[in-house]
């Protein structure tokens, strides 16, 4: 039997090949990208996971381990340790301010204005303050340095009965 070759077009020459093309990103991610970017930070799958999860649901306070367990409740499956690694960089690129409550846990801060916080001892939870407190004197810095940021926390725990 003879097998004769046919010409059937390959490709549509028509119009652009859309296979393998993405629909474009919604305001969400658009807005995280513009973050990352102006923040100088390449938006990894990682980071822009997080970043949603940080900046896409309003002012919080996360810890490490928190932001784990809602990447994993969201199915962005990441290691801790890149939860941690992302977290000190968003940090360093000021999109985030690390809060230490106590000696052992780090809180960070989506609003990273200067504002101070409750932190509920034993619950282990950090609430903003809410507008009011002032401050009439702050000491000066050491001869040579200069007051980088004014942190102040408030520790409460429940009044035994």
């Amino acid at each position: 039997m003879d097998i004769q070759a046919t010409n059937i077009p390959a490709i549509d020459d028509n119009g652009p090949d859309v296979a393998g093309l993405e629909p474009p990103p919604d305001a969400g991610v658009q807005h995280c990208l513009q973050l990352l970017g102006n923040a100088g930070l390449r938006p990894t799958r990682q980071r822009l996971a997080l970043g949603q999860l940080l900046f896409l649901n309003g002012h919080h306070h996360v810890t490490a381990e928190s932001l784990y367990e809602e990447a994993m409740a969201a199915s962005a499956y990441l290691s801790l340790a890149t939860v941690y690694n992302t977290l000190n960089q968003f940090t360093e690129a000021g999109l985030l301010r690390r809060i230490a409550a106590d000696g052992m846990k780090s809180f960070f801060d989506t609003d990273t204005s200067v504002h101070p916080h409750f932190y509920l001892e034993g619950e282990d939870v950090l609430i903003d303050v809410a507008d009011g407190l002032a401050f009439t004197k702050i000491p000066e810095a050491l001869p040579g340095h200069e007051i980088a940021r004014l942190d102040v926390i408030v520790h409460l725990r429940r009044k035994r009965t």
